[in-house]
């Protein structure tokens, strides 16, 4: 009976550190789509700004991200097209780089939308 007692013990002890490393997979996992939803979002944000014919999209789609992406982000804007590049906060140092997403939206110009 003691070595049963002895052997769910180090059962235990063995599978924290693996419950663990699944859970920070899971932040991780959680904090890609989360960065993904925020560069569809900026995307769209500058196309929305192309098609207004505004003509700055980039700003307009850096105003839609929160503060935290300052340094983290690239916006391109090329006619219609707007792309936005993101790192997702990363719980791994260097990894973040390895983990960026990136969304494209379009837009046709206001200049063009009457003909």
């Amino acid at each position: 009976m003691d070595s049963e007692r002895g052997q769910a013990q180090i059962e235990l002890i063995a599978g924290i550190p693996i419950l663990l490393l699944a859970a920070l997979i899971a932040l991780q996992l959680l904090a890609v789509g989360y960065a993904q939803s925020l560069a569809d979002g900026a995307a769209e944000a500058g196309a929305i700004a192309v098609a207004d014919g505004r003509t700055e999209p980039e700003r307009a789609a850096r105003a839609a991200l929160p503060g935290w992406t300052d340094g983290r982000v690239d916006v391109r804007a090329d006619g219609g097209e707007v792309s936005v590049a993101l790192d997702p906060p990363a719980i791994v140092p260097g990894l973040s780089g390895r983990l960026g997403v990136s969304s494209r939206a379009y837009a046709r110009p206001a200049a063009d939308a009457g003909g």
